[in-house]
């Protein structure tokens, strides 16, 4: 059975690894979009409704950080499930989570302009 080109093109070589490995990579995938989802959330939250806690220029820039970090978490989510699923294929090391500090450094920024602004005013 063809898996299709796109499949073979993505996912090259290698043998189909136990399905419940598959869906477990799956369900991890899902987890980094609901937190890309969360963060896109909070950006549009930020920008909507703290105009009496920031000034423009750091709302704004606050609201474009978390989305654009919710872009790229949900573009680092896609990638990860690819080079997770080709490394099960292919019975190599998993690869190390590249957006976790990522995720983590961004996270820390905003925060601490959160916590600036706070203080602040």
């Amino acid at each position: 059975m063809s898996r299709g080109k796109i499949t073979e093109r993505l996912l090259p070589g290698g043998n189909e690894p136990d399905p419940r490995f598959t869906l477990a990579n799956e369900r991890t995938f899902l987890a980094w979009i609901r937190t890309s989802l969360a963060l896109v959330a909070g950006g549009i939250a930020i920008e909507a409704f703290t105009s009496g806690l920031f000034v423009e220029p750091a709302r704004k820039g606050l609201a474009v950080l978390l989305l654009l970090l919710g872009m790229m978490l949900s573009a680092g989510a896609a990638v990860r499930w690819i080079r997770v699923e080709r490394s099960m294929r292919n019975k190599s090391p998993l690869p190390l989570p590249l957006i976790v500090p990522l995720l983590a450094a961004t996270g820390a920024l905003a925060a601490v302009v959160v916590v600036i602004f706070i203080l602040w005013r």
